[in-house]
């Protein structure tokens, strides 16, 4: 990440922190932005990475342009600035670790209690990606995150050897097994995406990749 890289992120940083204090009292927000740039330079990445986090939160803009499903939409950014901010590929409970992490800093930095419980719930939702229906902070949230999913295939085929390199401890008939698992299960939902700009524009094509990906363990195992 280039210097100006990291000072438009921690641009994009203070003004939702700021936004969703909404003129209360606070501490400087640049800190706590830096600490998350940190953790989510941390070696062990691959996937996982500023780049992941940029691109999540590009989404939710794009998703926001497109008409959005209204929602709490600070707090759904704030929500991706949290949502892997704790993450070892070793450990099962990095969501967790996460909404933790969030619920500290924020209620250090000033939010209200409704709206810090509201991050930490929505961290935790990126466990199985599976918002009721009307939720709308959850629908916006996890459509953004899954979006990697609808990428043209050359993409695709970088971000599924991204979480391969993350996983590289693991022996290649194991990670085979548990990869698969994870995609089954994406595509045992209902719908991939939940809001209507999702379901339209991202769904055909995310399958596709999906399907793909596990047509081709299947095959090499």
């Amino acid at each position: 990440m280039t210097a100006e890289e990291e000072h438009a992120l921690l641009q994009r940083w203070n003004a939702t922190l700021l936004a969703a204090r909404a003129g209360r009292e606070g501490p400087d927000p640049a800190p706590y932005g830096r600490n998350l740039l940190a953790r989510w330079a941390e070696p062990q990445r691959r996937y996982h990475t500023v780049a992941h986090l940029r691109a999540v939160l590009d989404r939710v803009d794009e998703l926001t342009d497109q008409g959005g499903e209204g929602g709490e939409l600070e707090l759904v950014r704030l929500a991706a600035w949290f949502h892997d901010a704790v993450y070892r590929p070793d450990r099962s409970e990095n969501e967790e670790r996460s909404a933790f992490l969030a619920e500290k800093a924020l209620t250090e930095a000033g939010l209200t209690p409704h709206e810090v419980t509201e991050v930490a719930r929505l961290v935790r939702l990126t466990v199985t990606h599976d918002p009721d229906d009307g939720d709308l902070n959850g629908e916006t949230l996890c459509d953004a995150d899954l979006a990697i999913l609808a990428s043209d295939p050359d993409t695709y085929a970088r971000y599924a050897a991204a979480v391969r390199e993350e996983y590289g401890f693991v022996p290649e008939d194991t990670f085979r097994e548990g990869r698969a698992a994870v995609l089954r299960h994406l595509l045992d939902l209902p719908r991939l995406f939940r809001t209507p700009y999702g379901a339209a524009v991202w769904e055909e094509k995310a399958r596709e990749n999906v399907e793909r990906e596990l047509k081709e363990l299947r095959a090499s195992s």
